[in-house]
């Protein structure tokens, strides 16, 4: 395992990146109403990124073809955009996307609910968005990441909500996949230690009904195995010495 810390130059260029992508994330979010197609909102997410000078991670990575990943209900990660994707009352939406700037690399996802949605998924949000904070609030120098999957699994389980073993958080900058992996569980290996300069993506990824998942024939798009929903959150932090800094948040 080799985790790249960052130099300085770099952490400018991933500050800058992480603004362009929560830019993005918000004005999406904004954009997600009842009838709008989740293809409406790439086409909108890659003219934003490259109208602000950075280009989609996402697109073309391992030959993916859109600049969001868009996951509604079942869905749980890496779904592609499409045209007759149109959003209905009760769905819930998760947008993921990732920003290269001067090469570097920030990833984040938010999830939301269209028109009125059923208190699980209501629940399913709240809890996503509390894992995620919590976890953040743990990371700094001399954390295991196994702690941070640890939080995460006792956040989700309380809830009684099934984590997604297969999918976890990982390091983020040089590449869009980097070195440590951040499950959200663990396994009785408390992982690599936390240090200044290193820049994780925390991603916590459950759903109502079941751990397992199936990928479906376009080769990309991954759903719950018992149609239950799944939900995700995530932010891009950068360790600093006393703690983190998240990247992917407005100012």
């Amino acid at each position: 395992m080799s985790i790249i810390i960052k130099n300085q130059q770099e952490i400018v260029n991933m500050r800058i990146s992480g603004q362009i992508l929560a830019e993005v994330l918000d004005e999406c979010c904004k954009m997600a109403k009842i009838g709008t197609t989740t293809k409406e909102l790439d086409d909108f997410a890659e003219k934003y990124i490259l109208g602000r000078g950075g280009l989609p991670a996402f697109k073309g990575y391992h030959g993916f073809p859109a600049s969001l990943c868009t996951a509604v209900n079942d869905h749980i990660v890496h779904g592609i955009p499409k045209e007759d994707e149109i959003l209905q009352d009760g769905d819930l939406l998760t947008i993921d996307c990732g920003v290269s700037y001067n090469g570097l690399i920030t990833d984040a996802a938010r999830s939301i609910g269209i028109g009125n949605i059923s208190e699980d998924k209501k629940r399913l949000i709240k809890t996503a968005n509390e894992a995620l904070s919590q976890a953040i609030d743990l990371a700094k120098p001399g954390i295991h990441v196994g702690e941070i999957g640890q939080l995460i699994q006792e956040i989700i389980e309380k809830e009684g909500f099934h984590v997604i073993y297969d999918l976890t958080g990982h390091g983020v900058g040089c590449k869009l996949h980097e070195d440590p992996i951040i499950a959200n569980y663990f396994n009785g290996n408390k992982g690599p230690t936390l240090k200044e300069g290193m820049t994780i993506a925390i991603e916590p990824i459950f759903s109502t009904g079941t751990s397992k998942m199936k990928t479906l024939k376009d080769g990309w798009t991954i759903v719950t195995v018992d149609g239950s929903t799944a939900v995700q959150a995530e932010n891009t932090i950068l360790i600093t010495k006393n703690g983190n800094e998240v990247l992917t948040e407005t100012d």
